[in-house]
């Protein structure tokens, strides 16, 4: 993945202080360098039985992950991209015990090497949806007197995760650096606590929830009957639960998690079809009886048989049976590519691969460079040498001086406001949002990008208004704001009057 610009002064800072470090932490800082350049790592949490493997399915693009609980679920797994399909055990001695995917393409269930043992599993994947992505699939919170799960929260913020990495380097090299947060009801307590948790650990992101996503899975379980529409309940359960959660989370997106992982994963066939169209072939009244409940649906008399009918159950559930048979019945020539193609909306997967493209993708070097300097600071504060110490921390405090960190700062200010922790009009915040994810100046300042002179008038404009607001009258947290933006649009005048960024 190709690093920003803020992850590559960070990067450029590791391979600076690397040679006048001792050879412990020269190791630290060398992993650190290593991670940064790799793609973002998003770890999926919540609640057993939430839907987290089957997200991570639906992501990948294929069904590798065991949705049943087995031994395999109960342990930390990390998919990466890698030239073959490859399964590695990693035991918490640093040793691997290698397995090829079961028969069906899946990670096997039994792993052969005691539980006790095991620090995490690691597959590497094909999948080309892996290549700026690597996804963490996490054990499950299982009551609500539990947090995050020792073996999740173990790999996430303390494990190691390369390949012949000493203990004493692990930490500079572990942590998620995203989370996607499943849960399936009304969020409680310990929901918010678990991602409270991981803020925490995320350091430099934590006065913010940039690098949190909430997923509400399973809507369809919302609809009043199988056949009822989930989504009309489902969107504006979804904002209150995002209101709820807007100090961890930056949105919260439901999905129907199963449709979205038999569309993605291609596991529809054109004999599911057939059955389906079969199945809208029947009269009204036997339609609506057989759809009833999933029991009636499986043992019922009907033309297509019992074996097909559980299948169908296995990958759509009754809403998306509903769903299909409803437009074959409107459509009998329907297309299957049409009909996968118009199951894949009704699951929500859409709007949630866009969400994670504006919350994790387009952030992630600043993401990626907070987590860096975090780890730099943590070992500058661990280390047992005075002149490390203070080599390390006068590197950090160089790079936080450069105008391009600014960016981050620009991130946690836009997301205090947009979470309501710093309150401003409307009209400011949404200010505050354009200039701290977009690159272009253009949307910023909303004026063409070919008037350049008017861009800067613009810009000099916006910063003078920033800067009058912070002394105007602003509460000291919104002055806080103010500033750090007011700076944000100097810093962009300044660009624009670079002759190398001149349109």
């Amino acid at each position: 993945m190709a690093s920003g610009p803020l992850s590559t002064r960070v990067a450029a800072l590791c391979a600076e202080l690397s040679p006048r470090l001792s050879p412990r932490s020269r190791a630290e800082v060398d992993g650190v360098r290593a991670r940064i350049g790799q793609p973002l790592r998003v770890a999926i949490a919540g609640r057993l039985k939430a839907g987290k493997s089957t997200l991570v399915n639906a992501l990948i693009g294929r069904r590798v992950a065991p949705t049943e609980v087995g031994e395999c679920t109960r342990l930390v797994t990390q998919f990466r991209y890698g030239t073959s399909d490859r399964v590695d055990v990693v035991k918490r001695d640093g040793t691997r015990v290698s397995l090829p995917l079961d028969d069906a393409g899946m990670v096997p269930q039994k792993l052969n090497v005691p539980r006790e043992q095991v620090a995490y599993v690691d597959v590497t994947l094909t999948s080309d949806r892996l290549e700026n992505l690597t996804v963490v699939d996490t054990p499950g919170m299982s009551s609500v007197n539990t947090s995050i799960s020792n073996e999740a929260n173990k790999f996430l913020f303390d494990a190691p995760i390369a390949d012949d990495i000493d203990p004493d380097s692990q930490s500079a090299l572990s942590g998620a650096e995203a989370i996607i947060y499943t849960f399936t009801q009304s969020v409680r307590e310990d929901d918010l606590q678990a991602l409270e948790a991981f803020r925490t650990m995320s350091s430099r992101l934590s006065s913010n929830p940039i690098n949190s996503l909430g997923l509400f899975n399973k809507v369809d379980k919302l609809a009043p009957t199988p056949s009822g529409d989930p989504w009309p309940v489902a969107e504006p359960l979804s904002r209150s639960q995002s209101q709820l959660m807007r100090r961890v989370v930056s949105d919260v997106v439901p999905v129907v998690g199963l449709l979205a992982e038999t569309t993605e994963a291609g596991r529809l066939t054109a004999a599911d079809c057939e059955a389906l169209r079969k199945l809208a072939e029947l009269p009204q009244e036997e339609r609506t009886v057989l759809l009833a409940a999933a029991s009636l649906f499986s043992t019922r008399e009907c033309p297509v048989s019992p074996e097909q009918r559980e299948r169908l159950l296995r990958l759509l559930d009754l809403y998306g049976i509903n769903f299909a048979i409803a437009h074959l019945v409107a459509n009998p020539s329907m297309a299957t590519g049409e009909l996968v193609r118009l199951l894949f909306a009704a699951s929500g997967f859409p709007r949630l691969r866009q969400t994670l493209e504006q919350a994790f993708r387009l952030r992630s070097d600043a993401i990626k460079a907070g987590w860096g300097l975090a780890r730099l600071e943590t070992l500058a504060s661990t280390t047992a040498s005075p002149q490390e110490r203070e080599m390390l921390r006068d590197a950090i405090e160089r790079v936080i001086q450069d105008p391009q960190y600014h960016r981050l700062r620009l991130i946690e200010v836009a997301a205090q406001v947009t979470t309501g922790t710093v309150e401003l009009p409307s009209d400011m915040e949404s200010e505050i949002a354009r200039l701290a994810l977009s690159s272009e100046p253009s949307h910023v300042l909303g004026l063409p990008a070919n008037d350049h002179e008017a861009l800067v008038k613009a810009a000099l404009a916006a910063n003078n208004r920033w800067r009058a607001f912070a002394v105007g009258g602003a509460s000291p947290a919104q002055a806080r704001v103010a500033h750090v933006v007011a700076r944000g649009f100097h810093l962009l005048a300044q660009q624009l009057r670079s002759p190398r960024t001149a349109h």
